[in-house]
């Protein structure tokens, strides 16, 4: 069974289907997207229970040929329908799964547009799925640019007051962050060979099947040599051939031999920094994640959780699947800025987020500070850190869904959500007030929560680098102090005390069926994995173990 393909595809039926059907069943339009996602949950743990752990090669392998345009003197263009996971994506698309359950839920608070809204997001979920599992860096580029669209539209058309502003910043911000991406995307293409297409096309093979790997060998050999003309190259944008230097052109810039370089500055280094840059903006890093704060201010709650649950993870992603996997020399070059600037955002924002007032946007920038470790783990380049960084990611999808659905809570019933306004909400909030005791003291890295083990295991690989210095990650531990500051202010200054809310404090009430079930599904997630961290890291360690070994 395609069971990739259905991940992407099933929503992206389902949102034609919600586009067609007549305005007298709008009212299913909510519950048509809750059962794609609870489909796609499923798949996806039917993904993680049948994963090969002992295996690191790619695993649930679909591949067609796609697009094949001769290009004359400049080779064929061959671009495949690639999909697979492995350690390193198998999180992530069971991560995307649960979010976008959770989001869609949430969602059930929508009431204006609603055939356009449960459209949109269901082909948000079918882009994100898509970049997950795609192999192909045009295919996977495709999902990436799709997710502005919807994401822009669903901030634009149902955000706040200043929504119009928080979209377009949102989007010019990822627009120019992808086309640093495109332009790499571009000069690999015109690098990097299909090892077993070219030798389609030399006539040693008949066909596919009969690619050994010293069928392969004796091409790259060929190739390294000269003796494979221009005309007989097929370029490809396969991830597994881009990652082995052996596929790529000798005097092509990109290549480690070619000597090309740029004012003194190698021309692969060049481009490994042009695609951080790319993915640091979506992560984001500082001074890159000022688009952050303004798109989770005016965005609907559920909009909230999904781009802080997954759309943040596409960053951390990019740098392990293209930066880290494609550039390895220059990712061991630039590990210390890696690592410093993954510790600015983990400092950074972590003191803007003591210092706001607004709730949603104390979040935003703890997400910033909490993505800072995905930084510091990817920069070390060992086990502990690469693993620790995936980790992270999927801890803090978890637990920056259940924060932002919590400030969702109280803004559905005071449209209010400045800290100041709010004492004693312990009174009337029991359950509330607990559920949310549960995420801050996650988010903050309390053992037995799964925040403590990705943060753990990303500083622990930082001490543990060769490239970088220990007093890097021991600055990095001054975010946990900042982290445990502002969590416990904020639950000190609205929970604690005399109770008073500033607005409408009639509405105040303790919590729905449908917002116990969100919230305790999300806290019951971020135990188990604190308490059991092999269900993730009998995933990641193989793959992360072979992506280390040169």
């Amino acid at each position: 069974m395609p069971i990739l393909s259905i991940l992407i595809f099933l929503p992206l039926i389902a949102s034609l289907l919600i586009v067609c059907l007549p305005e007298q069943y709008t009212r299913y339009f909510k519950w048509i997207t809750v059962i794609i996602c609870v489909i796609e949950l499923f798949l996806s743990l039917i993904l993680y229970k049948n994963f090969d752990t002992h295996s690191a090669s790619y695993q649930f392998l679909e591949q067609m040929d796609w697009i094949t345009l001769p290009m004359g003197n400049l080779g064929t263009v061959s671009i495949d329908y690639i999909l697979a996971i492995d350690g390193a994506s198998l999180p992530l698309v069971l991560l995307t799964g649960i979010v976008m359950l959770i989001g869609a839920i949430s969602s059930f608070e929508i009431q204006e547009r609603q055939r356009a809204y449960f459209g949109l997001y269901l082909l948000l979920t079918s882009a994100i799925m898509g970049c997950f599992v795609a192999l192909d860096f045009f295919l996977f580029y495709l999902f990436f640019e799709f997710m502005l669209l919807p994401m822009y539209f669903l901030i634009g058309l149902w955000g706040g007051p200043r929504r119009d502003y928080a979209s377009i910043k949102f989007f010019i911000y990822t627009l120019v962050g992808s086309l640093l991406i495109l332009v790499v995307m571009i000069a690999l293409y015109i690098a990097a060979i299909d090892p077993v297409e070219t030798a389609l096309n030399l006539g040693l093979i008949t066909n596919k099947l009969q690619a050994t790997p010293e069928i392969i060998g004796q091409v790259q050999e060929m190739l390294r040599s000269g003796k494979i003309e221009a005309v007989n190259q097929v370029h490809t944008f396969n991830f597994f051939y881009l990652s082995d230097t052996a596929n790529f052109v000798p005097e092509s810039w990109l290549s480690t031999v070619s000597g090309a370089n740029w004012h003194g500055t190698p021309i692969r280094m060049i481009a490994f920094l042009l695609v951080f840059l790319g993915f640091a903006v979506k992560l984001p890093m500082v001074p890159l994640h000022t688009w952050l704060p303004d798109a989770h201010v005016e965005a609907p709650t559920p909009v909230s959780v999904v781009l802080a649950g997954v759309l943040l993870k596409i960053g951390g992603y990019g740098f392990y699947r293209i930066a880290y996997s494609i550039f390895p020399d220059a990712a061991n070059h630039y590990a210390f800025l890696v690592g410093i600037l993954g510790v600015i955002s983990i400092i950074y924002g972590a003191y803007n987020a003591l210092s706001m007032r607004d709730l949603k946007r104390m979040i935003a920038y703890s997400s910033v500070s909490h993505m800072g470790f995905v930084l510091l783990g990817m920069a070390s380049l060992t086990s502990e850190g690469i693993n620790g960084a995936i980790y992270q990611m999927f801890s803090h999808g978890i637990l920056s869904a259940m924060l932002f659905l919590l400030v969702g809570v109280l803004y559905s019933r005071t449209h209010d959500r400045q800290i100041e306004n709010y004492r004693g909400l312990a009174q009337k909030m029991p359950q509330f007030t607990v559920l949310t005791a549960i995420a801050f003291f996650a988010s903050l890295g309390l053992p037995a929560f799964s925040g403590f083990i990705g943060e753990f295991f990303s500083l622990m690989g930082g001490f543990n680098s060769e490239l970088l210095p220990n007093w890097l990650s021991g600055v990095a531990t001054l975010g946990l102090v900042l982290g445990a500051a502002y969590f416990l202010w904020t639950f000190q200054k609205m929970f604690l005390g005399k109770f008073w809310v500033s607005k409408n404090p009639e509405s105040i009430s303790d919590l729905s069926d449908r917002e116990q079930l969100m919230l305790v599904s999300l806290a019951i997630l971020a135990l188990l994995f604190g308490i059991f961290p092999h269900l993730l890291f009998d995933i990641t360690n193989q793959t992360v173990g072979a992506f280390l070994v040169p």
